[in-house]
Protein backbone atom coordinates (compact mmCIF):
# COMPACT_ATOMS: atom_id res chain seq x y z
CA UNK A 1 0.00 0.00 0.00
CA UNK A 2 1.94 3.29 -1.24
CA UNK A 3 -0.01 5.17 1.17
CA UNK A 4 1.29 3.26 4.26
CA UNK A 5 4.57 3.24 2.49
CA UNK A 6 4.53 7.57 2.11
CA UNK A 7 3.52 7.47 5.93
CA UNK A 8 6.79 5.84 7.18
CA UNK A 9 8.62 8.05 5.08
CA UNK A 10 6.82 11.17 6.43
CA UNK A 11 7.27 9.86 9.96
CA UNK A 12 10.92 9.92 9.08
CA UNK A 13 11.05 13.20 8.06
CA UNK A 14 8.53 14.36 10.66
CA UNK A 15 11.59 13.08 13.25
CA UNK A 16 14.08 15.23 11.73
CA UNK A 17 11.34 18.17 12.16
CA UNK A 18 11.05 17.44 15.66
CA UNK A 19 14.64 17.13 16.24
CA UNK A 20 15.67 20.29 14.26
CA UNK A 21 12.95 22.74 16.07
CA UNK A 22 12.49 25.17 15.90
CA UNK A 23 14.67 25.69 13.22
CA UNK A 24 12.30 23.30 11.33
CA UNK A 25 9.38 25.86 12.05
CA UNK A 26 9.56 27.42 8.75
CA UNK A 27 9.26 24.20 6.56
CA UNK A 28 5.07 24.03 7.18
CA UNK A 29 5.12 28.17 7.06
CA UNK A 30 3.44 27.65 3.53
CA UNK A 31 -0.24 26.55 4.10
CA UNK A 32 -0.11 24.12 1.65
CA UNK A 33 2.85 21.98 3.23
CA UNK A 34 0.62 21.93 6.45
CA UNK A 35 -2.25 20.68 4.71
CA UNK A 36 0.13 18.18 3.17
CA UNK A 37 1.45 17.20 6.75
CA UNK A 38 -2.30 16.79 7.95
CA UNK A 39 -3.61 14.59 5.15
CA UNK A 40 -0.19 12.41 5.69
CA UNK A 41 -1.07 11.99 9.97
CA UNK A 42 -4.56 11.33 9.31
CA UNK A 43 -5.08 9.34 6.14
CA UNK A 44 -2.11 6.76 6.42
CA UNK A 45 -3.51 6.10 10.03
CA UNK A 46 -6.99 5.74 9.01
CA UNK A 47 -5.91 3.39 6.22
CA UNK A 48 -4.15 1.23 8.81
CA UNK A 49 -7.06 0.93 10.99
CA UNK A 50 -8.93 0.03 8.28
CA UNK A 51 -6.87 -2.85 7.09
CA UNK A 52 -5.97 -4.10 10.72
CA UNK A 53 -10.01 -4.24 10.89
CA UNK A 54 -9.86 -6.31 7.60
CA UNK A 55 -7.23 -8.80 9.05
CA UNK A 56 -9.53 -12.42 10.92
CA UNK A 57 -7.94 -10.75 14.56
CA UNK A 58 -8.88 -7.41 13.25
CA UNK A 59 -9.73 -6.13 16.70
CA UNK A 60 -7.12 -7.70 18.45
CA UNK A 61 -4.48 -6.47 16.32
CA UNK A 62 -6.29 -3.10 16.87
CA UNK A 63 -6.44 -3.52 20.67
CA UNK A 64 -3.15 -4.73 20.59
CA UNK A 65 -1.38 -1.61 18.95
CA UNK A 66 -3.62 0.52 21.47
CA UNK A 67 -2.29 -0.97 24.57
CA UNK A 68 1.17 -0.60 23.42
CA UNK A 69 0.59 3.22 22.50
CA UNK A 70 -1.18 3.53 26.03
CA UNK A 71 1.48 1.26 27.87
CA UNK A 72 4.10 3.71 26.39
CA UNK A 73 2.57 6.74 27.55
CA UNK A 74 1.92 5.48 31.38
CA UNK A 75 5.07 4.11 31.15
CA UNK A 76 6.41 7.41 30.19
CA UNK A 77 4.59 9.32 31.96
CA UNK A 78 5.21 7.76 35.66
CA UNK A 79 8.89 7.07 35.09
CA UNK A 80 9.32 10.58 33.96
CA UNK A 81 7.62 11.80 36.91
CA UNK A 82 9.83 9.73 39.03
CA UNK A 83 13.50 9.70 37.76
CA UNK A 84 13.15 12.53 35.04
CA UNK A 85 16.00 14.68 34.63
CA UNK A 86 17.14 15.34 31.46
CA UNK A 87 15.17 16.87 28.75
CA UNK A 88 13.70 15.13 25.95
CA UNK A 89 12.71 18.04 23.96
CA UNK A 90 12.71 20.92 25.81
CA UNK A 91 11.18 23.29 23.13
CA UNK A 92 8.93 21.37 22.28
CA UNK A 93 7.14 19.53 25.47
CA UNK A 94 9.52 20.57 28.65
CA UNK A 95 7.75 17.52 31.18
CA UNK A 96 9.08 14.61 28.66
CA UNK A 97 12.53 13.83 29.90
CA UNK A 98 15.01 10.81 28.82
CA UNK A 99 14.17 8.82 31.42
CA UNK A 100 10.29 8.75 30.59
CA UNK A 101 11.30 7.51 27.13
CA UNK A 102 13.01 4.65 28.77
CA UNK A 103 10.27 4.02 31.06
CA UNK A 104 7.92 3.32 27.59
CA UNK A 105 10.46 1.29 26.24
CA UNK A 106 10.43 -0.73 29.28
CA UNK A 107 6.88 -1.17 29.65
CA UNK A 108 6.23 -1.69 25.74
CA UNK A 109 9.22 -3.76 25.57
CA UNK A 110 8.23 -6.10 28.34
CA UNK A 111 3.73 -6.42 27.52
CA UNK A 112 5.10 -7.34 23.43
CA UNK A 113 7.34 -9.56 24.38
CA UNK A 114 4.82 -11.43 26.90
CA UNK A 115 2.34 -11.05 23.48
CA UNK A 116 4.57 -12.62 21.68
CA UNK A 117 5.69 -15.85 23.48
CA UNK A 118 1.76 -16.40 24.15
CA UNK A 119 0.60 -16.31 20.48
CA UNK A 120 3.76 -18.55 20.25
CA UNK A 121 6.65 -16.35 18.33
CA UNK A 122 9.54 -18.20 18.88
CA UNK A 123 12.15 -15.93 21.39
CA UNK A 124 14.24 -18.70 22.01
CA UNK A 125 15.75 -18.05 19.13
CA UNK A 126 18.19 -15.25 19.39
CA UNK A 127 17.86 -14.08 15.88
CA UNK A 128 13.90 -13.72 16.58
CA UNK A 129 14.29 -12.22 19.85
CA UNK A 130 17.00 -9.86 18.40
CA UNK A 131 14.07 -8.88 16.13
CA UNK A 132 11.34 -8.62 18.20
CA UNK A 133 13.51 -5.96 20.95
CA UNK A 134 14.31 -4.16 17.31
CA UNK A 135 10.74 -3.79 16.61
CA UNK A 136 9.59 -3.01 19.87
CA UNK A 137 12.07 -0.29 20.49
CA UNK A 138 11.27 1.43 17.04
CA UNK A 139 7.47 1.13 18.03
CA UNK A 140 7.60 3.00 21.12
CA UNK A 141 10.01 5.51 19.03
CA UNK A 142 7.32 5.79 16.12
CA UNK A 143 4.46 6.68 19.54
CA UNK A 144 7.02 8.75 21.25
CA UNK A 145 7.53 10.98 17.87
CA UNK A 146 3.38 10.88 16.61
CA UNK A 147 3.51 12.77 20.54
CA UNK A 148 5.74 15.18 19.84
CA UNK A 149 5.15 15.84 16.75
CA UNK A 150 1.94 16.57 17.90
CA UNK A 151 2.75 19.01 20.67
CA UNK A 152 5.06 20.58 18.08
CA UNK A 153 2.61 21.64 15.65
CA UNK A 154 0.23 23.07 18.74
CA UNK A 155 3.20 25.17 20.22
CA UNK A 156 3.82 26.24 16.38
CA UNK A 157 -0.09 27.01 16.10
CA UNK A 158 0.71 28.71 19.24
CA UNK A 159 -2.71 26.75 21.30
CA UNK A 160 -2.26 24.66 24.64
CA UNK A 161 -5.26 22.10 23.54
CA UNK A 162 -6.00 21.07 20.27
CA UNK A 163 -9.82 21.13 20.69
CA UNK A 164 -12.31 21.65 23.47
CA UNK A 165 -14.51 17.78 22.77
CA UNK A 166 -12.33 16.48 25.62
CA UNK A 167 -11.40 18.79 28.35
CA UNK A 168 -8.56 18.65 30.28
CA UNK A 169 -7.54 16.43 27.77
CA UNK A 170 -5.60 18.75 25.16
CA UNK A 171 -8.07 17.44 22.72
CA UNK A 172 -8.76 14.90 20.69
CA UNK A 173 -5.69 14.93 18.97
CA UNK A 174 -3.69 14.12 22.22
CA UNK A 175 -5.71 11.42 22.60
CA UNK A 176 -4.82 9.54 18.69
CA UNK A 177 -1.55 11.41 18.27
CA UNK A 178 0.79 8.23 19.29
CA UNK A 179 -2.12 6.56 17.15
CA UNK A 180 -1.66 8.25 14.16
CA UNK A 181 1.99 7.72 13.59
CA UNK A 182 1.65 3.49 15.19
CA UNK A 183 -0.73 2.48 12.86
CA UNK A 184 0.59 2.57 9.61
CA UNK A 185 3.64 1.10 11.15
CA UNK A 186 1.70 -2.01 12.35
CA UNK A 187 -0.18 -2.55 9.38
CA UNK A 188 3.55 -2.67 7.05
CA UNK A 189 4.97 -5.24 10.28
CA UNK A 190 1.47 -7.04 9.72
CA UNK A 191 1.62 -7.33 5.78
CA UNK A 192 5.50 -8.17 5.96
CA UNK A 193 4.84 -10.80 8.85
CA UNK A 194 1.91 -12.00 6.54
CA UNK A 195 4.06 -12.46 3.32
Amino acid sequence: PALLVAAAFWWLLATALVLAYPASAAFWKPRGVALLIGLLILLPAWQGLVLLKQWPQGNQLILLVMLLVWLADIGAYFTGRAFGRRKLAPSISPGKSWEGAYGAIVGVGVYGLACLSYVGYPLGEPGRLLLALVGLVAFTAVSIIGDLFESLVKRQAGVKDSGTLLPGHGGILDRIDSLTSTLPLADLVVLWIAK
